[in-house]
């Protein structure tokens, strides 16, 4: 039964308030204004009988006056096969000019998958990015942020992961994007030929803080209902900054007691609602969540960044353009590495990244004026063709090609008694000369 009323309360940003009885949190609304549209809203809280709701377009034009319908339903996503290839606003309604979509109702923000029906996640998600397949392999259904500040190039690498993955359904989810950025993920799409298989929810800067709380809600739920179809996802966040900025405008605005730094208390478990919904469903396909978190001051213990690494399955650090290695971690890298790759793999990312290591100290006494001895110069040496042929986001090969060219490296720059390789391994993969 549908409740309707006709008294606005109070109106402040983006939310109204308006005396109701027998409604939901989330519950959807319809505002009825004076001109024949129709604007919607959703429960956001309730304090006896005054509720409050999130509007998902500019409150301009609404009157006190207007009419408030509750629909009795969540707010809901539009899920089919006619998804790939549209692009859609944090509301679900189409913003690229084509037909609405049609298909099946699917209610948001819902609890994560079932934990009795996930498995133990066991392949390896290819991205051609040696720092990622070598040093800190991505895993099929892993929840993992790329930690950076504004300016670094972390929207070029999600579309390069996006582009070399071999997952069926791609996801982007943006929140807060520019339209350059915006228009960056269009021409990528249609470039690399993956705009088929790929589905967009897009927040821009000009639009309401609320709908850039609905987008990655959105984008989830979808999702989810392409994984139980034996699709496997590849879900794109970027920026989860923009989305708790967002959360903490809102609450800003409904007058709730600030916690650290001003944002909600609600953060950690607003945040792990969302990452969480990285699956891997037993007997069907799975989801694989990878989110930009932009560090305000490239501080890695504000808020974002420190909530976020409690929740997901380690990061990945990027500066100045390129994944550090001391920076990154893959939780998840051990069940892959020389299980579904080479023998070596283990082996040689240690030992690459042990000596990488020690030429940065190479470089510390070089910038002192030290004088070097010849392990040293040996050092140096390595750790200008380590960042070269690993570390270079332009360097595109896969995990094979990558492992040879590590040892190729190696051998260039030492003896092999040298790297600290168990002597087997040396045998069978040191290059042979000539």
């Amino acid at each position: 039964m549908k409740m309707v009323y006709d008294r606005i309360n109070d109106m402040r940003g983006n939310l109204i308030t308006v005396t109701a009885r027998d409604v939901g949190l989330g519950e959807l609304a319809r505002i009825d204004l004076k001109d024949g549209r129709h604007v919607y809203a959703s429960v956001l809280r309730i304090d006896g009988d005054q509720v409050t709701l999130q509007v998902f377009q500019n409150t301009r034009g609404i009157s006190t006056d207007d009419r408030v319908t509750f629909l009795s339903k969540q707010m809901q996503a539009i899920f089919g096969p006619s998804l790939l290839g549209r692009r859609l606003n944090g509301s679900g309604r189409p913003i690229d000019g084509g037909p609405e979509i049609v298909g099946e109702h699917v209610n948001i923000g819902g609890p994560s998958f079932n934990p009795t029906k996930r498995v133990i996640p066991k392949e390896m998600v290819r991205t051609n990015i040696p720092m990622i397949d070598i040093f800190n392999c991505l895993v099929k259904s892993q929840k993992i942020p790329i930690f950076s500040v504004p300016g670094e190039p972390y929207n070029e690498l999600l579309m390069r992961i996006a582009n070399q993955t071999d997952a069926d359904v791609v996801v982007i989810c943006g929140m807060g994007l520019t339209f350059k950025e915006y228009q960056a993920f269009i021409d990528n799409a249609e470039e690399s030929g993956s705009m088929n298989k790929t589905v967009m929810f897009v927040h821009r800067a000009v639009d309401p803080a609320v709908e850039c709380l609905l987008v990655p809600d959105m984008a989830l739920a979808c999702a989810e209902k392409f994984a139980i179809n034996n699709k496997n996802v590849l879900v794109l966040l970027t920026d989860m900054t923009a989305y708790a900025d967002s959360l903490k405008e809102i609450a800003i605005t409904m007058d709730q007691v600030p916690s650290n730094r001003g944002y909600p208390g609600s953060l950690y478990s607003d945040l792990a609602a969302r990452y969480e919904k990285a699956v891997y469903i037993d007997g069907s396909g799975s989801i694989t969540v990878i989110g930009v978190t932009t560090m305000p001051g490239d501080d890695v213990t504000h808020p974002i960044p420190d909530n976020t690494g409690y929740i997901t399955e380690g990061q990945f650090y990027l500066h100045n353009a390129q994944i550090d290695p001391f920076g990154s971690l893959s939780r998840l890298k051990q069940l892959v590495i020389g299980k579904v790759t080479r023998e070596d793999h283990g082996d040689l990312a240690n030992a690459m990244i042990r000596l990488y290591a020690e030429s940065k100290k190479a470089r510390e006494r070089q910038s002192m004026g030290f004088r070097l001895s010849q392990w040293d110069e040996k050092l140096l040496n390595y750790s200008h063709l380590f960042e070269a042929r690993m570390m270079d986001l332009e360097v595109n090969c896969s995990v094979e090609e990558a492992l040879d060219i590590g040892w190729k490296t190696l051998a260039e720059c030492f003896q092999s008694q040298e790297v600290g390789i168990k002597a087997s391994m040396v045998e069978k993969y040191w290059p042979k000369e000539g």
